[in-house]
């Protein structure tokens, strides 16, 4: 599997030099880094050509590295039923690149740039209902991206005396935050149930 994986690489560098990066195969499967402006027609490409034949989207997904210029990674990933080989595409964006969707040539791949945009904050230029999926609606934030604080931003509860759902500040109060469940990575200065058995063994 690694050989044709090798052999998939060298032919796609051979034959679109103008989207292929670099690429590299691991573990049996071949990652490809692609030029984000030419993502859609190197897609286009992998569907069309014999030798490749990619013909199904499994998967639209974001990596975040807040530490980066280019902040994003968009990660596809594709199934040539015919050939029986998996492929990965990888590009690099900033924050506030627009990446071209694939819509026109997978369009299965609305929900999953949707998804993006609503995890990580990505826009796809040329996507026809770029919009929210997963969160509510006036959701703040994004959810996966690092710098995303655990408890959000915002509260959602069902407030009875309104009789209606009220969207509120996140607000913890300090008791939530100290907990101690007899955990000795706590710093208790106590006898947890069982320590004494420890003691009565050593003598």
């Amino acid at each position: 599997m690694s050989e044709a994986m090798n052999d998939l690489g060298t032919h796609l560098e051979l034959k679109r030099p103008d989207c292929v990066l670099s690429w590299a195969v691991a573990h049996g499967e071949l990652t490809v880094e692609v030029a984000p402006a030419n993502i859609a027609g190197f897609v286009e490409f992998l569907k069309v050509d014999q030798t490749c034949k990619f013909n199904s989207l499994i998967d639209i997904t974001a990596v975040d590295y807040p530490g980066r210029a280019k902040r994003f990674d968009v990660v596809y990933h594709f199934l040539s039923m015919y050939q029986n080989h998996r492929i990965r595409l990888r590009i690099q964006v900033r924050e506030e690149d627009l990446v071209p969707s694939i819509i026109d040539v997978h369009p299965s791949a609305n929900w999953f740039e949707r998804e993006v945009f609503d995890m990580f904050g990505i826009l796809f230029s040329g996507h026809p209902d770029l919009r929210r999926i997963l969160t509510d609606y006036g959701f703040r934030g994004y959810p996966l991206r690092k710098d995303f604080p655990t408890t959000g931003y915002t509260e959602v509860r069902y407030d009875e005396a309104q009789k209606r759902v009220v969207y509120e500040p996140v607000s913890l109060v300090q008791e939530y935050r100290q907990f101690d469940f007899m955990s000795p990575w706590e710093g208790a200065e106590y006898i947890l149930p069982g320590d004494e058995k420890t003691k009565e063994g050593a003598k």
